[in-house]
């Protein structure tokens, strides 16, 4: 790696060079045992006389920055101390602020992800341990031949065309969404394809809607588009349609299973939301969060294959029923939309990563995708069943639960008075992640427990809830002995939903 020196004027010269690579030693640029560029390779570079380098060089070894070695070169010692680098008084003098949004934003502890509790019932997270790892190496090695990579120069933005199709024919079969490849975009998860969406629609100042409670990056990303936020509350039939006010422009709803209180909405309030966004010419956007993992029940339909005004866009994912890290989601968007979703797409990232989506496409193609999602709908559904079982018999003097039979996670009532923030930090104590419903909500509400299934192993529900209810009956105890404890700590920060 070329060492960055830069000279002006021409005095000393070997000065200027033993000066900035004696700082890049110090504050650890140049780490110990890297070797220094040959003097005169250097000299060459700097268009200066190789005494000019050698000079510079004997200079840190001398003082014991580097050492040379007989045959091989000049390389920075390892016993050097160093100085930790401070930009001048770097706070203080600042000059350039963000916004004021930004300080508002929670982002995730670092190693929330990776720091996993032991018994891990938070919400949203697949079980990644039973991903087919070695048949997605093989397609993601596949996908780095020449013959994948083709020219290895930027393609379309909106992504390849033969995935584009895939997903159309996946979501054409799986939920009835009649699309075709030139309809979709592949983006980097559901939060860009939001993202994208509001770049094209929004103006500072329009209004969104999104449900109370909410999974809360849509509500930040929204902001952060200059939007006006609005919740509306969620009941047992979905999305409260009387409450949507005046001069919205965006509803962004999760239809097929609430986030995070887990309800569908019922096929009467689906069709008031369309003929209300059509009255008022308001867009709707559909999130079909979790439908592959259905245990029960008639499915219903998706407002895209019910709309027939051509105002919903449908926004998917491949993080729940592959792996989060992957970031591989699509926006199937009406056709006038298409051109200005694709211009979006470009000026902000381009396109997203051709390897994975190749890889992605032979998955899908070979038959793995379908396959991996019933193997985990049957894994899922046995952990579901056995976690409803236990909260509707051993929990029914504690939570009420919200039948849901779709998904990763299931949310129950707690009783008034228990502070479901503080009994999720108590169980956090015995090991045991878990979230309030509290947590998603923009306004006071009812609170209770989001039990997520994903990440632990079936083996381990039984004793998980045992320790959960302890947490639960301690918090019964008279409010002097419980104190005001709230949801807080590494496994408690961040957004509760992986990878969309």
């Amino acid at each position: 790696m070329d060492v960055h020196v830069t000279l002006t004027g021409r005095g000393d010269l070997g000065g200027q060079i033993y000066r900035q690579i004696k700082a890049a030693v110090l504050d650890g640029r140049l780490i110990p045992g890297r070797r220094l560029p040959p003097s005169r390779e250097l000299a060459r570079r700097l268009a200066v006389s190789r005494n000019t380098v050698t000079g510079a060089y004997d200079r840190l070894v001398a003082e014991g920055l580097a050492e040379s070695r007989v045959g091989a070169g000049i390389f920075v010692r390892a016993t050097v101390a160093r100085q930790r680098h401070h930009p001048a008084d770097a706070t203080s003098a600042a000059v350039v602020h963000p916004q004021p949004l930004w300080a508002d934003i929670r982002v995730p502890a670092p190693g929330f992800f990776t720091d996993t509790p032991p018994y891990d019932l938070r919400p949203g997270i697949p079980d990644v341990r039973l991903f087919p790892y070695e048949a997605w190496r093989r397609l993601t090695s596949q996908a780095f031949r020449r013959s994948s990579i083709g020219t290895g120069m930027p393609i379309d933005p909106a992504g390849l065309p033969a995935l584009r199709a895939a997903i159309a024919r996946h979501i054409g079969v799986s939920r009835a969404v009649q699309v075709t490849a030139d309809e979709i975009i592949i983006t980097q998860g559901i939060q860009q394809a939001l993202d994208l969406v509001g770049r094209v629609l929004l103006r500072p100042g329009d209004r969104v809607v999104i449900e109370n409670p909410c999974y809360p990056l849509v509500r930040e990303l929204f902001r952060s588009l200059g939007a006006d936020v609005v919740g509306v509350d969620v009941d047992s039939e979905g999305l409260r349609v009387d409450l949507l006010p005046d001069r919205t422009r965006i509803v962004c709803v999760t239809p097929s299973h609430q986030f995070p209180l887990g309800v569908p909405m019922s096929s009467r309030r689906r069709r008031a939301l369309l003929d209300w966004a059509s009255s008022r010419d308001v867009v709707v956007i559909e999130d079909d969060y979790d439908t592959e993992f259905r245990y029960g029940g008639r499915p219903l339909e998706t407002l895209h294959s019910i709309d027939t005004a051509g105002r919903v866009i449908y926004v998917g994912t491949f993080s729940k029923v592959m792996l989060p890290v992957l970031r591989i989601g699509f926006v199937a968007a009406p056709a006038p939309l298409f051109a200005a979703l694709r211009a979006a797409k470009y000026v902000t990232d381009w396109h997203s990563p051709q390897p994975a989506q190749v890889a992605l496409l032979g998955f899908i193609e070979e038959g793995m995708l379908a396959k991996h999602i019933r193997r985990m709908r049957r894994e899922y559904q046995a952990r579901h069943e056995r976690i409803v079982e236990l909260l509707s018999t051993r929990f029914a003097d504690l939570l009420t639960v919200i039948p849901s039979a779709v998904g990763l996670h299931v949310s129950a009532w707690t009783q008034p008075g228990v502070d479901a923030a503080a009994v999720a930090a108590r169980a956090r104590t015995d090991g045991v992640g878990i979230f309030p419903i509290s947590r998603y909500r923009m306004s006071d509400g009812p609170d209770g427990l989001i039990v997520g299934y994903g990440a632990i192993a079936t083996t381990d529900v039984d004793h998980a809830l045992d320790l959960l209810r302890t947490a639960l009956e301690r918090n019964r105890q008279p409010r002097s002995e419980t104190g005001t404890a709230t949801c807080s700590g590494d496994f408690t920060v961040g957004c509760g939903r992986a990878g969309n």
